[in-house]
């Protein structure tokens, strides 16, 4: 089984960087499968109040409760300073999308004892999990 099985069935509380409300984004669809498939998605992004009818956070220290995974929608050259909030809030794993790539981050999360997924995208790699398993239902988004 891959990392990102494990991660992925052992973590239940994602905290989303970069979630837009705007549908079409690439984000708020990954937002929105998460929710469906049973995890607690956190959106944070300073300039939303609400996203997917969740309580929007500016930044990953405004968060009250625990994170297990910090899932990054961010350029790769902004990533640094979210992987060092993800390391003060003791999320244990930072997951880079597809096409966020920081070789240096990633290094400095592992440094600090956090598992890294880099450019690999979350939906995607569940839906890969879920055919493995057989479970082939379709899903929209």
């Amino acid at each position: 089984m891959s990392t990102e099985a494990d991660i992925l069935k052992s973590s239940r509380v994602v905290a989303i960087v970069g979630l837009s409300s705007k549908p079409d984004r690439p984000s708020n669809r990954v937002g929105r499968y998460l929710k469906r498939h049973g995890y607690h998605v956190i959106p944070v992004n300073p300039t939303e109040k609400e996203v997917l009818g969740e309580v929007c956070y500016p930044d990953l220290t405004s968060i009250p409760g625990p994170v297990d995974i910090v899932d990054i929608f961010r350029r790769s050259e902004d990533v640094p300073p979210i992987v060092e909030a993800a390391i003060k809030i003791k999320a244990k794993v930072v997951w880079m999308q597809e096409g966020v790539i920081n070789e240096a981050a990633a290094n400095r999360a592992r440094q600090a004892g956090l598992l890294v997924v880099m450019d690999r995208c979350m939906r995607r790699e569940h839906i890969k999990m879920r055919e493995l398993e057989g479970d082939l239902s379709q899903d929209e988004d």
